[in-house]
């Protein structure tokens, strides 16, 4: 991602301070939670060896293994988590608002989704690979490639992929929704996606721990990923994370791209504000 996509705050990060306290939970959270992704990704890429020549590009059980892993590692972080309304059992993509790379377990916890992140992410060393095994979608912003990508999403979707999307197009402190880029919208509007695709809208609330600031879990600009992740495993005291499902919207309910973006945005902005009267 390009430093000018990126969200920067006003305000400088929050310093990260450790205690002794603080470096016993990161070493007491962290060795379980590495293990258990570690175990997840054999178990996961060992199902896939049998999986892969009888279902194709259907995952109906390796599928399980990153919902299973993400609801652990809340359990393991001892950060609560909780949802409302329903799941969409429609063919069609999830959008969501974008606060920290925690994001990927929350999303994964409870609904089984297969990511769409830009081609970049699949070369970086350690997630690239991680991101190809879970079946991450990865897609290259070129117009050359529009149509070939467009067949892939109508590939996915129809093997019964919830694809999702963060149309922020970048992560912030998690107290506010940036407005949503419409370009990837587009391709749910081709002639072969349509008239039977839906999109729901999900919104992404993050609850700090008692006595910490608000976007206590917010990752954006250029902050490491390192630092943020000790921070989160020595954190004494935990908050929580809390998804609102809303209602899918059909796509071809809505005459373009735009309309349909805005109607996504005002859903998730509208409930993030409502859960975050402070800000």
């Amino acid at each position: 991602m390009t430093k000018q996509a990126l969200w920067y705050s006003d305000d400088a990060p929050d310093p990260v301070r450790l205690g002794l306290l603080g470096w016993v939970l990161v070493v007491v959270r962290g060795l379980p939670l590495a293990l258990m992704v570690l175990v997840g990704l054999i178990v996961l890429l060992t199902i896939r060896l049998f999986e892969r020549p009888l279902c194709g590009m259907r995952r109906p059980v390796s599928a399980f293994v990153p919902q299973i892993v993400s609801r652990n590692a809340f359990r393991i972080l001892g950060i609560g988590f909780q949802t409302s309304g329903e799941l969409m059992r429609q063919h069609g993509a999830v959008v969501a608002n974008h606060s920290s790379w925690l994001d990927i377990f929350a999303l994964n916890a409870r609904k089984r989704v297969y990511f769409v992140s830009k081609a970049e992410v699949a070369k970086w060393p350690g997630i690239g690979f991680l991101a190809r095994a879970a079946g991450t979608v990865f897609i290259e912003r070129d117009p050359r490639k529009a149509r070939a990508q467009t067949k892939l999403f109508e590939e996915r979707l129809k093997a019964g992929h919830k694809l999702l999307f963060f149309p922020e197009g970048t992560s912030t402190d998690g107290l506010r929704v940036l407005p949503f880029k419409t370009t990837l919208f587009a391709a749910f509007f081709a002639e072969e996606l349509r008239d039977f695709m839906y999109v729901q809208p999900v919104t992404v609330i993050y609850h700090a721990p008692a006595g910490e600031p608000a976007r206590f879990y917010g990752w954006w600009g250029d902050m490491d990923f390192g630092p943020h992740l000790l921070k989160t495993l020595g954190a004494r005291r935990q908050g929580r994370v809390e998804l609102i499902y809303h209602a899918p919207a059909k796509v071809s309910d809505f005459p373009n791209r735009k309309a349909l973006a805005a109607h996504c945005e005002e859903a998730i902005r509208h409930a993030h504000a409502l859960a975050r009267p402070e800000k």
